[in-house]
């Protein structure tokens, strides 16, 4: 089965939890849209666990883009050499930003690791992807975090810019495609936020799965590819 799931944030029991509700498998795949770190307490082991499964595949969300950008500079060593622009007045202001935006709980479990537990961390993170396209029988799934910024038909999706598909709002009022077997999964937007409920949300081809996972009121949503049936923890 093709499972997917999105806005983990740091909810690392939550995870685990799902994968022993949807009897997760070395037969099946999984796809995580965005935002395993931050805010929650545990990003950085949601990270290291799934960077030991061959069949979950990451796509890279706005707090990775922040986290990523950020913690490649700090890692670095100062040295007498590069002290004067290792942290510059930009890497200063992704930080502050960062932390604004709930990225205390990914610095705090990336101190405790080693040097090269960091690195290795950082090489995984670098091979996030930026979307993924999954066809199931017939239908087509398009898996990106936020949504299509700048849509166009006349687009490729190595046209979209990271920035357009990791941290622009999907318009679920919107068809993006004329084909009615394509559908544009996203996450990002809670749908708490959307209607205020915290289960799976779909409109014209839209699929949103970020059912406020990290928030009181909230839930982990997964749904399966293959039946569509939705599963919440």
């Amino acid at each position: 089965m093709i499972y997917v799931m999105a806005d983990l944030h740091g909810e690392y029991d939550k995870f685990l939890a799902m994968l022993r509700k949807i009897k997760f498998s070395d037969e099946d795949v999984l796809y995580i849209i965005g935002d395993i770190v931050d805010r929650g307490p545990q990003p950085v082991r949601i990270l290291q666990d799934i960077s030991m499964r061959f069949n979950v595949y990451p796509i890279l969300g706005n707090h990775e883009v922040m986290a990523f950008h950020t913690l490649k500079k700090l890692v670095e060593e100062i040295t007498e050499e590069n002290y004067d622009t290792q942290i510059d007045e930009e890497t200063m202001q992704g930080l502050l930003e960062w932390q604004m935006n709930g990225g205390n709980s990914t610095i705090a479990e990336f101190k405790e690791l080693t040097q090269d537990e960091r690195m290795d961390l950082l090489e995984y993170m670098e091979e996030f992807t930026t979307y993924e396209i999954v066809e199931v029988r017939d239908k087509i799934f398009l898996l990106v975090h936020a949504g299509l910024g700048n849509f166009s038909e006349e687009k490729t999706m190595e046209d979209y810019t990271l920035s357009e598909l990791a941290f622009s709002r999907c318009d679920y009022e919107r068809q993006y495609f004329k084909d009615p077997s394509i559908y544009l999964v996203t996450g990002h937007t809670p749908t708490l936020a959307i209607n205020g409920k915290p289960e799976i949300y779909k409109k014209n081809n839209n699929i949103c799965i970020d059912c406020g996972a990290v928030f009181p009121e909230g839930r982990l949503a997964c749904l399966c590819l293959d039946t569509m049936e939705e599963f919440y923890v």
